[in-house]
Formats: C-alpha cells, structure tokens, sequence
C-alpha cells in the first residue's frame, strides 16, 4: 500500500510542472483573447459575416471566441454527424467531433463548451505525457524547455480552441510513449485512434514500425501495432453507412480548400509556396503566404535537427507529418495551415529544445514566438484568418 501510494504521489509529482505550464498559458491567452474583445468590436471585419454561424454561439462570448473557422464543421458533425452534410464535410475526422458530441449532449445541448472542454482536457493530458517522453529522450530539463516551447508555440492557441489539434497531439505522444515502453499493443491502439482523429495520422505508422523492427519479439510487435489499421478502417465504415462514400474524405479537400496531390510531392508545395509570393507581390496574400513559407522553412530545418538529435523513428515521424501537407498545396495559399500542422509535429519542438540550453538563445526564440502568438490570439479573436 505504501509503495503505490508512492508510485502514485510520484506520477502526480512528475505530471505537476507540465500542467502548470499548460494551465498557466491558457489562461493568459484567454485573458488576451477577453481584452481584444473589450477593446475591439469583432463585427466590424467582413470576414465574419462571413464564416459566423449560429453554431459557434453558446454560452456568451467568453466561451464562443474559441469557436471561428473550422470550428463550425467539427460542430456540424458533432450535432449532426456526417449524414446530408456539404460534400467538405468528411475532411474532417470522426473522433474529436464524437467526443464533442457525446459531452455536448451531457451538458445539455451546450456543444461550443464541450469542445473546449475536450480540447483543454487532451492538451493537459498531452503535456503531461510529452513532459514524460521528453525526459526519457532528453532528460528532464530539456523536456520542459520542450514544453515551454510548445506552449507558446505561434499557433499554440488551437490547444484550447474547438479544434483536434489537442486530441491528435495526445494520442500521437501517447503512441511513441507506450511503443518505447514495449507497449506494442497500446501503440497501435493510440495510432489507430489518432488515424480517426486526423489524416496526417499515417505518418505514425511508419515510424512506429521501424521501433517495432528493433523490438526482439519483431514479428509479434508488428501484429500488435497492426491494431491501428482495423481501427482506421472505421472511418470509411462510417461514411459508408452514412452517406455511401466510404472514400468520400480522399476528395474532400478539392473543394472548399482547393488541395490537389502535388507531382513533385512535398517538394511540389514548397516550390508553390516560394512561386506564390511572386505572384502576390504586395498585400494581405503576401503576408499570409511569406508567414506559412518562413515557419516551414524553419520546421524543415528543425527536421533535420530531430533526425540527428531524436533518432531515425523521430525524424521519419517529423519528416513525414511535414511531407503529408506539404504533397497537397492548396490554391491560392499552397501552405495553408502548415503552421497549425507543425504544432502537433512534437519532435519539432523536443529538437528546438536541444538548441536553446543557453539562456539567451531560449529568452530569445520565447519571446519570438510568444510575439507572435499574442498576435494571433488578436487576430483569431477579431476574425482575422490565423492559420
């Protein structure tokens, strides 16, 4: 009884300095997000008028201001799931909208709440559980700065917005954490979870495999991992039964976001995303478009670092999460949301962690990407296009 009382008030300890960053960050985002509604009238940008729908209104402004864009489709499908909807609808994964809708429902009707709800809760959890990857990978010490990081990570305010980038996050980490542990079986689990959370959730499998390769029961690993298909392969069940299109989610993003497979692969939306700034010389695109090129440029570089520094599994994992977007430019963004998409790419951050153990280098790239995460917060919050 004492040894587990132990092992409890440990793991209780060891998850303490990650939600106290975590918790610590909403709140002050929140508050920004609160005083640019005080200060600044939202309904004066036409881009509301827009996007707004009734969906994204709930309990006040308060808890609506993390409801804008894409929002509404996660609430579309958590109210009314996949039947009758517009043909973009199944770009969007059933998992996190399942989840919304299963809270929304127990909160009686209060849909917007829920999803912040979950969206907190995973992001708390994902913290907690990449604090403990991280200092099996790096140590302790690096494993905060890593959290830090990622806590004001320029796109960082999606982990309490009615969005999956929490739920992916949490599983994504949870899969690599119980595959070091030898935990094939779980991994697979939390890999299949993470393919109906998200589409860039394939880029797990290869990575997994190759720790699952090393294993010393090899063949038994990779049965065990294996698990992540039949779960993935629900969602085409799903759509099937819904709306007869078990594949309707393969062209999804042809309308609406007007993403095509690129010939050149990720390559391709690269040279689209430096080709475009030609094209749009000056203006809102401009920024838009040289924002997304410089934060890939950078994500491409931290890469390579995760390669070196993390190993093979996490590299391929990295470089992969980064090459799934990257092969479907959209038009006219070709990096549409790169900068959202590397958020959950967490080696990204664990690599940046190695670089910055000198305190001027660290006060330097948080300060950096604090700025620029305030400024989104500003702008999601007044309906500017973030990411």
């Amino acid at each position: 009884m004492a040894a587990g009382q132990r092992h409890r008030r440990g793991t209780a300890s060891s998850a303490a300095p990650a939600l106290r960053i975590f918790f610590a960050s909403r709140l002050v985002l929140w508050a920004l997000a609160l005083g640019t509604l005080l200060l600044f009238d939202e309904h004066l940008n036409p881009e509301r008028g827009r996007w707004d729908t009734e969906r994204l209104h709930d309990l006040g402004r308060g808890i609506d201001v993390w409801a804008r864009w894409d929002s509404d489709w996660y609430l579309r499908i958590a109210e009314n799931g996949y039947r009758e909807a517009p043909s973009s609808t199944p770009a969007f994964f059933p998992l996190y909208p399942a989840l919304v809708g299963l809270l929304g429902r127990l909160l009686l009707g209060h849909f917007v709440l829920a999803g912040v709800l979950v969206s907190l809760a995973a992001g708390a959890a994902a913290f907690v559980l990449l604090l403990r990857l991280g200092t099996r990978l790096l140590g302790e010490r690096a494993a905060r700065r890593a959290l830090l990081l990622l806590a004001v990570f320029p796109t960082s305010l999606f982990f309490g917005a009615v969005y999956s980038e929490s739920l992916y996050l949490l599983l994504a980490v949870a899969a690599f954490l119980l595959a070091e542990r030898r935990q094939w079986l779980g991994a697979g689990g939390a890999a299949g979870l993470a393919l109906l959370t998200r589409p860039a959730g394939i880029a797990l499998l290869p990575a997994l495999a190759l720790l699952a390769w090393r294993a010393e029961d090899r063949r038994g690993a990779l049965i065990r991992l294996g698990v992540a298909l039949p779960l993935a392969a629900l969602y085409p069940l799903l759509l099937w039964a819904w709306i007869d299109e078990p594949f309707a989610f393969l062209r999804a993003q042809e309308g609406i976001w007007q993403r095509g497979l690129s010939p050149a692969g990720p390559l391709g939306g690269l040279w689209h995303g430096v080709a475009v700034l030609w094209e749009e010389p000056s203006g809102k695109e401009l920024l838009i478009n040289g924002r997304e090129l410089g934060l890939t440029l950078v994500f491409v570089a931290l890469a390579v670092v995760a390669w070196r520094r993390l190993g093979p599994v996490y590299g391929l994992f990295t470089a992969l999460s980064l090459a799934v977007p990257l092969s479907y430019p959209a038009d006219p963004r070709p990096l549409l949301s790169l900068s959202r998409f590397g958020l959950v790419a967490f080696p990204l951050v664990l690599a940046l962690a190695t670089l910055t153990e000198r305190r001027a280098s660290r006060v330097a790239i948080v300060s950096a990407s604090a700025a620029l995460l305030g400024l989104g917060v500003v702008q999601w919050t007044l309906w500017r296009w973030v990411a």
